[in-house]
């Protein structure tokens, strides 16, 4: 069995399901409401687990009734949560989800302050015990001290390079395996065409680097050439967390195949499938129907 650590941040998101997204002020309805948790690291743990992974996640959580429902969520998973560190007197941090009826959704993120950068204390994790460490880049140090400590035991490192306010590269420069948002790719290269700037990435670091585009799917750089694999058409009911289910669906491909094209494709199924049901983790797919997914496009 595939095991991987998850390290990052877990989040309460908040959804509401409008029409259309607003364009301005003013007095909105929402169609539908739900809570579920989210966060890049946390909900990629969820979908690695749903895939048959044995995984832990590693972060940070107040000891606020919020933090108590995100780290029962995860449990119920079946994600270990016991490297999770809970800080005393403080917030768990929060996200404003509004979905329209296309799927398409804004998020705003509030970061809990209350939170320590600090991940001295990962060093008391055996990072040697994982076939993948995947970090996303919400916790910077926490990304940083995790990547150190796997690359030091000989472990696959994966980063989920979205945007964030500090500079990735350092992160980039220890990932095996960057998988970019597009927003990300631009933000850290300056580049807005996709080859370029995957290029530009690849002469940060020696590992692998990828970019996301949604439903066009996943372009990639393999013995020097561009490579893509596009994205799977399905009903799209919410994006949320599609970004997240892909980084974990993929720790979980390259984590027991080394066949990149073959791990893309399976990631692209299990971000797709995800999106065909409402929430961040709902519509997830376990190995079985994704296997059953992927055998209707043979």
């Amino acid at each position: 069995m595939t095991r991987i650590a998850c390290v990052g941040i877990t989040v309460q998101d908040r959804l509401y399901y409008v029409e259309k997204l607003p364009q301005g002020g003013g007095k909105y309805v929402a169609n539908d409401y739900r809570e579920i948790g989210g966060g890049p690291a946390a909900t990629a743990a969820v979908a690695a687990a749903k895939l048959g992974a044995k995984v832990d996640f590693i972060g940070r959580i107040g000891d606020d009734a919020t933090g108590q429902v995100l780290l029962a969520e995860l449990a119920s998973y079946g994600v270990n949560v016991g490297y999770t560190r809970r800080y005393p007197q403080a917030r768990s941090s929060q996200s404003a989800v509004l979905v329209d009826a296309q799927g398409e959704r804004i998020i705003i993120n509030h970061p809990s302050p209350d939170l320590p950068e600090d991940a001295g204390w990962l060093s008391e994790i055996d990072f040697s015990q994982y076939d993948v460490v995947l970090a996303d880049v919400r916790w910077h140090q926490g990304a940083l001290a995790a990547f150190t400590l796997a690359r030091r035991a000989g472990v696959t490192t994966l980063l989920d390079a979205d945007v964030t306010p500090q500079d990735i590269r350092p992160l980039v420069a220890l990932a095996d395996h960057a998988t970019f948002s597009e927003p990300g790719l631009v933000r850290m290269t300056g580049a807005t065409e996709v080859e370029k700037g995957l290029r530009l990435a690849k002469n940060d670091k020696n590992g692998q680097v990828y970019v996301t585009q949604g439903k066009q799917g996943c372009f990639w750089l393999e013995n020097n050439r561009l490579k893509h694999q596009p994205g799977f058409k399905v009903e799209v009911v919410d994006t949320t967390g599609a970004g997240d289910v892909f980084h974990g669906a993929l720790a979980v491909a390259l984590g027991s195949q080394p066949d990149i094209a073959q791990a893309v494709r399976y990631a692209n199924a299990v971000a797709a499938l995800k999106c065909t049901r409402p929430g961040g983790r709902a519509g997830i797919p376990n190995c079985d129907q994704t296997d059953s997914f992927l055998d209707s496009f043979v």
